[in-house]
């Protein structure tokens, strides 16, 4: 059995809590996926499937957000409608985002009609959410990175700094694609991130399964990768975990599509002056258009596909972590039955005072 994870500014939901509480799996969800992510009502629906997905893989759901100044880990049925329904006027956040919105304050950009004290998590925040409560395995659909042209703009994701500093595995489709992959696989080198192929030994392009670079390590098996996660965390400075799962390949789109489409999508955002986290929305959402729906619909079949490894991640990291704590109580029975024991021992053969006092006959 183990606490559930208490802090002022944290909520975690009743469901959730139960099952940190008895060492049960819980995947972590997003939620900028389903506020910039998708369009509404398409965003509602991908984000009932994902949680529907995760519980049909023998987990407990926890899509994070922000509302009413508190963090949440898990939401309720109407919670996710409201973050759905409210898509670009939630605020965006990031690690740097947090106390604004947890105030009540709106970004200088923000969007009009956005709602003070909403806010959507990018993988970043999701991960500092999910540490706070407990939560080890975390999905999306991909990473943020280090965009092209980052000589220039020094345009890096918080998400890779995240993943270097916080104990959560993240299980995804890669890095998204309209990123330098090659420059996001070498921040991640220098910073200490693992990344871990799922059967695969190439990382995965978001929508394509092959991006031309190599992982580091490749994992099989679901208990592989948990050993690992157990591993890493033991040793001192343990940061996260990034677990590659290719999109299904009934559901990749082939790299010279995307490639095109988000070579023009690019020229446009320049050309548009699109910069910071504006970024990543619109082009997601110009490759979108330009590929005819076609990247949408790999989008959410990526999601789903991530949900289900993550649920699967987690049920063998909490039977891991059951055995281990068995294993704990048992030495630590056994350790005080052998205390005990030797206690016996040496009060059987001390001297009885009657003895010690006993003189010898005249």
């Amino acid at each position: 059995m183990h606490a559930a994870a208490t802090h002022p500014l944290l909520a975690v939901h009743p469901e959730v809590a139960a099952a940190l509480q008895a060492g049960a799996p819980v995947v972590a969800l997003e939620s900028t996926i389903i506020s910039h992510g998708m369009p509404w009502p398409q965003n509602l629906e991908t984000a009932r499937m994902v949680e529907a997905a995760v519980r049909a893989a023998g987990a407990v759901p926890a899509t994070i957000a922000i509302a009413g100044g508190r963090l949440l880990a898990g939401l309720d049925a109407q919670q996710l409608e409201t973050l759905a329904r409210a898509g670009p006027r939630c605020t965006k956040a990031s690690r740097r985002d947090l106390p604004f919105i947890l105030s009540g304050l709106l970004p200088v950009a923000a969007a009009a009609g956005s709602v003070p004290g909403l806010g959507a998590t990018t993988v970043a925040a999701t991960m500092i959410v999910a540490a706070m409560a407990g939560i080890r395995v975390f999905a999306t659909g991909g990473i943020g990175g280090v965009h092209r042209g980052a000589e220039r703009s020094l345009d890096i994701s918080a998400d890779l700094q995240e993943l270097a500093r916080t104990p959560v595995a993240v299980v995804c489709a890669g890095a998204k694609s309209i990123l330098d992959l090659g420059l996001t696989l070498e921040y991640l080198e220098t910073h200490g991130v693992p990344v871990i192929g799922w059967q695969t030994d190439a990382l995965p392009a978001f929508f394509s399964r092959d991006s031309g670079f190599a992982v580091d390590y490749r994992a099989d098996s679901t208990e592989a990768v948990a050993q690992v996660l157990r591993a890493r965390w033991a040793l001192p400075g343990g940061g996260g975990v990034l677990i590659a799962n290719p999109v299904p390949a009934e559901h990749a789109m082939p790299r010279a599509l995307i490639d095109a489409a988000i070579t023009q999508a690019l020229a446009e955002a320049a050309q548009q002056g699109i910069t910071g986290k504006a970024t990543t929305p619109f082009l997601l959402a110009r490759v979108n258009d330009l590929t005819g729906g076609l990247s949408l619909a790999a989008n959410i079949q990526l999601v789903l596909h991530n949900a289900r490894l993550a649920a699967a991640i987690a049920v063998a990291w909490a039977a891991q972590a059951a055995q281990a704590e068995q294993a704990e109580q048992a030495a630590q029975a056994a350790h005080a039955a052998q205390a005990a024991q030797a206690a016996h021992a040496d009060q059987a053969v001390q001297p009885t005072p009657a003895a010690t006092s006993a003189q010898p006959k005249s």
